[in-house]
């Protein structure tokens, strides 16, 4: 793809594999905790080589998958402390859903619903991650009632947290220009302007 030099730095190189090994771990735990929630998609487990394997590799992707979103948070929590401007954003996020994001608040590097979103998805991965842990049965010993309950606390939030991202995956196909930032790094000044217009000010001491 040929980048206009004149484009802007959304996420250095680091930023986006750290994006994009969550992310495939999160594909890969949804699909492997599928099979183990319901018989009729058990045939998914095939996909990692039979249940044996599936119930081996789901908790150590689980591992993978929370370090690298231990290391995401610390990166951008600071980039996503809601203000009065969020909170303003999403009172009328149903206007720019319509088309209509003339009048929307001005906004920084993320809005009120990339914030809300981020936040979101941190209580999901520390209920997921403390829960696992507790059902881990191969690797420590916890009361049988704590694994009961965990079972039940760790299927509700990865399903919250496959709902979040779905939102995620569609807010980013729907809002066009966004998926180039997490593949090359960059996006258009237009973009900026137009979607965060406080963080193209900062980047280009324009208006």
């Amino acid at each position: 793809m040929i980048r206009n030099p004149r484009d802007l730095k959304r996420y250095t190189a680091s930023e986006r594999a750290n994006h994009w090994v969550v992310g495939i771990c999160f594909i890969l735990l949804a699909l492997s905790g599928l099979a183990f929630f319901h018989p009729s998609l058990y045939p998914l487990v095939h996909l990692f080589g039979g249940g044996t394997w599936a119930r081996i590799l789901h908790p150590w992707i689980g591992v993978v998958m929370a370090v690298f979103f231990i290391i995401m948070f610390f990166r951008f929590a600071s980039l996503n402390r809601m203000g009065e401007a969020d909170w303003d954003w999403l009172s009328k996020v149903g206007k720019m859903v319509d088309g209509d994001d003339h009048d929307m608040p001005v906004q920084g590097k993320y809005n009120g619903g990339q914030k809300l979103l981020f936040w979101g998805l941190t209580v999901c991965m520390v209920l997921i991650t403390v829960s696992g842990v507790v059902m881990w049965r191969s690797q420590f010993s916890f009361p049988v009632g704590m694994m009961r309950i965990s079972a039940v606390v760790h299927a509700a939030a990865a399903a919250f947290m496959i709902g979040l991202i779905f939102v995620h995956v569609y807010a980013a196909l729907w809002t066009r220009g966004t998926i180039r930032a997490m593949l090359y790094g960059t996006v258009t000044r237009a973009w900026a302007k137009q979607h965060h217009r406080a963080w193209y000010r900062q980047m280009t001491g324009k208006n």
